[in-house]
């Protein structure tokens, strides 16, 4: 006789066997579902590209009752429900895009129980009429996704997050499921007690993405350097390149688009029309570029992202591991690539003084930039002090970021760093005056100018003893020092200032290790192609030309349908399916990714391509 254990996880491996065509589980996948099918609460940490979405997808299709999934992704859930109706699920959405009558039909299909899944925005759940609505059908299980969006210390707060432990109080039995990419553990904790999962279970995968390269270099004419990584490395790609101004959104858009990448701007300044078509452009066009602020990207769920770059520094680990995960879902090699330099840690030390909130809110956030401080400034594997941010020690060097593929030296900063804060301390105690690092730096390379004449700062004991630097070897000097907080920022000019941590340098009681500067910038010349011309060049000749014709009828087939392209089949079933060259729809079947609608809708125009030789 079977179990009902073993009937559920039957059922479960059929479901992602025949709907969404995988042969197995991967990593926590089974335990999850298992978990959540048999009535269990869970709290699931699983990094972008591993699978989180089957974690309440499958029980939805296995649990009796519809599957109602929280997302504040209301620009995102048509695309969502598209990616699921292409396998054959009863997917609808609610929200404010929507008209009457098309509103009318999903909430009718949910209270005949024609669906499977329903898509909500928080905002929906908080009225009276979608409560309502819900007490009329028969709810399987309540998912709720970017569930980090509940923190407030954390990177992405939503205000209409926090009345989402109304679910457990109006519908205690109906198991909730909660997901994130990206959370510490005392993110973890705040969204357990907010949502009240203090009970449910935790599971916590892995977060390494092996497949995505971490890089992070100096800021010299970064929109010139972000191109030259386009070119020889990224060539026709799809990638996402974050700014933190709007204006700055716009000009390197522009100045990309001068260079012949197909780049798109996305950020609040841009009307609504504007924005909703670049992204549907982004997600339906091959090789686009989308040039954004960070409110671009969240529920992105397109595989083929080659690259995430940062024009300017993320304010947290969190923010940074989030919107690099955006990058190579597929698991193909892609690039997290950040330009970073003394204006940032400036910028953003400037931004926290100013921001609103009381001491412990500027606390918070100053202890978030730390972090991205330090794995900025770090000599150690990125990828091993990444992984060690979020919990997870004990990880070898990945051999896959550039402090790996060519780690940088170090040497003793302390006599440097005495030098500079010796600088400021004398211009403050002794003439009662502050000056950002530009003017410090030229003093002590004894630079001549209007201003330091002016002054009489060439009368300084520290002008020009610092000639053995060169300048950007000494604004390199003032950004480690920021980052280790031996130096702070302070009023509406940048002005430097002592810490008490300063003292212990100047009194010689600490040393200073820091990164030696390069030279010059690296060039990315000698860096290998990584996007689809890499997956081309895997494959032999024979099976390269199938991969392109494949994703010729792909294009075709989306644009037909009008749903991005990935809705129909991701590079990685396509490149399988060119490596395998079936020869019947039996054979077909078999390959990864080709559920039974997928199979039934493509299988012949598949095979007629694969048959169609030049």
């Amino acid at each position: 006789m079977v179990s009902p254990t073993e009937l559920r996880a039957s059922d479960a491996l059929d479901v992602l066997r025949r709907v969404f065509g995988y042969d197995a589980f991967r990593g926590f996948q089974q335990e999850i579902i298992d978990h959540v099918v048999a009535g269990g609460d869970a709290l699931v940490l699983m990094p972008t590209g591993g699978g989180k979405s089957l974690c309440y997808q499958v029980p939805a299709l296995v649990r009796d009752g519809v599957a109602v999934v929280v997302s504040p992704l209301i620009a995102l859930m048509q695309d969502q429900v598209d990616a699921l109706t292409a396998v054959g699920v009863r997917a609808g959405f609610l929200n404010s895009t929507q008209d009457y009558a098309a509103r009318r039909t999903v909430e009718q299909a949910f209270v005949d129980g024609a669906l499977d899944l329903l898509y909500l925005a928080p905002e929906a759940l908080g009225t009276r009429g979608v409560q309502q609505l819900l007490d009329r059908g028969r709810i399987g299980l309540f998912a709720i996704d970017e569930a980090h969006c509940v923190s407030q210390w954390g990177h992405d707060f939503r205000p209409d997050y926090l009345a989402l432990s109304m679910l457990h109080e109006r519908w205690p039995t109906v198991p909730r499921i909660a997901l994130t990419a990206t959370a510490t553990s005392a993110t973890r904790a705040e969204i357990a007690t907010r949502l009240q999962l203090t009970e449910a279970r935790h599971f916590v995968a892995s977060f390494d993405r092996p497949n995505i390269q971490y890089r992070i270099v100096p800021k010299k004419e970064p929109r010139k350097q972000l191109l030259a990584l386009l070119r020889d490395e990224h060539p026709g790609d799809a990638g996402i390149v974050y700014c933190l101004s709007r204006a700055s959104v716009d000009k390197t858009a522009e100045f990309l688009v001068a260079n012949g990448v197909a780049a798109l701007p996305y950020h609040a300044g841009l009307d609504s029309g504007t924005r909703a078509a670049n992204q549907q452009r982004f997600l339906r066009e091959d090789g686009l570029v989308m040039v954004a602020t960070i409110a671009f990207g969240m529920g992105i769920d397109k595989p083929d992202v080659r690259f995430v770059a940062h024009l300017d520094l993320p304010k947290s680990v969190e923010g940074y591991y989030q919107e690099t995960g955006r990058a190579g879902r597929d698991g193909l090699p892609s690039t997290a690539w950040l330009a970073y330099g003394l204006q940032d840690v400036v910028q953003q030390r400037k931004m926290i003084e100013t921001s609103d909130g009381d001491l412990a809110h500027r606390r918070n956030l100053a202890t978030h930039l730390d972090a991205m401080l330090a794995l900025c400034e770090t000599v150690r594997c990125r990828r091993v002090q990444l992984l060690e941010y979020f919990g997870q020690p004990g990880t070898a060097d990945c051999g896959n970021c550039d402090t790996c593929l060519t780690p940088p030296e170090t040497w003793d900063g302390t006599v440097a760093a005495q030098k500079l804060l010796s600088t400021v301390y004398r211009l403050d105690r002794e003439r009662n005056q502050r000056f950002g690092a530009g003017h410090c730096v030229d003093i002590l390379i004894g630079k001549q100018n209007d201003k330091i004449s002016q002054y009489g700062h060439d009368a300084l004991s520290t002008f020009g003893i610092g000639t053995e630097l060169r300048e950007a070897e000494w604004r390199g000097v003032v950004r480690q020092l920021l980052a280790e907080g031996l130096l702070a920022v302070e009023g509406d000019y940048g002005t430097l200032a002592l810490t008490e941590a300063s003292a212990e340098v100047l009194a010689r009681r600490r040393t200073v290790t820091m990164r030696r500067e390069p030279e010059k910038v690296a060039s990315t010349r000698s860096a290998k192609p990584r996007g689809a011309a890499t997956v081309v060049a895997e494959l032999d000749p024979a099976a390269g030309s199938l991969f392109e014709r494949l994703r010729a009828w792909r294009g075709a087939t989306a644009k037909e349908q009008g749903v991005p392209a990935y809705v129909i089949f991701h590079d990685a079933t396509l490149r399988q399916i060119a490596t395998d060259s079936p020869t019947s729809l039996a054979e077909l079947s078999r390959i990864s990714g080709v559920g039974e609608n997928k199979l039934a809708k493509y299988g012949e125009s598949i095979l007629t391509v694969l048959a169609d030789q030049p």
